[in-house]
């Protein structure tokens, strides 16, 4: 198989470890990384919303673009377009929370973490006390859980049936979570 034909996509909630992994896994297998929340953030910055914050979607901006997507839902289908067109061309790693029920082929993994580990890694990395975080996970997620329903009549972290590999990365360091999915990737598409 040519690196041009290797499509890896990664979901999962956030504080899952998905962009982390995806970075990871692009590097070691030297393809290009694209990324569903840097491209919503790079139409948020282009209509003119603050987006220099280091954990952006976690700030009152962040939270108020979320809440222009609901109701624009041209915003999500333009990216995962473009997601799909880089998909389609291949030599990918892409992280994105609904790519793996819209694009056929590749090799797709669901990260998963207990919500507490979940709203400690995002507290650590934004911030936030523990519980400020956990009252944004628990709104993120069932806001986007809505969105991506009534765009794609997606069952987001309940629908695992296009995934290949569904890992629970609560207890496991990201080194961890890579070594397993780079040997999974391999063989799957016998590398």
């Amino acid at each position: 198989m040519l690196e041009e034909d290797i499509v890896v996509i990664v979901s999962g909630l956030a504080a899952s470890g998905k962009s982390t992994l995806a970075k990871q896994l692009a590097e070691k297998l030297r393809l290009k990384r694209f990324s569903g929340g840097e491209a919503l953030k790079t139409i948020a910055a282009k209509m003119g919303f603050d987006t220099s914050e280091e954990r952006w979607w976690e700030s009152d901006e962040g939270m108020r673009f979320l809440a222009l997507r609901e109701g624009d839902e041209r915003f999500d289908r333009m990216v995962d377009e473009e997601l799909l067109s880089y998909a389609r061309r291949g030599g990918v790693v892409i992280d994105s929370w609904v790519l793996p029920w819209l694009f056929e082929g590749g090799f797709k993994v669901w990260l998963k973490a207990d919500r507490k580990v979940r709203a400690e890694r995002l507290a650590r990395r934004a911030g936030l006390t523990l519980d400020e975080a956990a009252r944004i996970l628990e709104e993120r997620d069932a806001r986007n859980a809505e969105l991506y329903r009534r765009l794609y009549g997606i069952k987001i972290s309940t629908d695992f049936e296009p995934f290949h590999l569904v890992i629970d990365t609560t207890r496991l360091s990201s080194q961890a979570v890579l070594d397993i999915v780079y040997l999974s990737v391999r063989h799957y598409l016998g590398l």
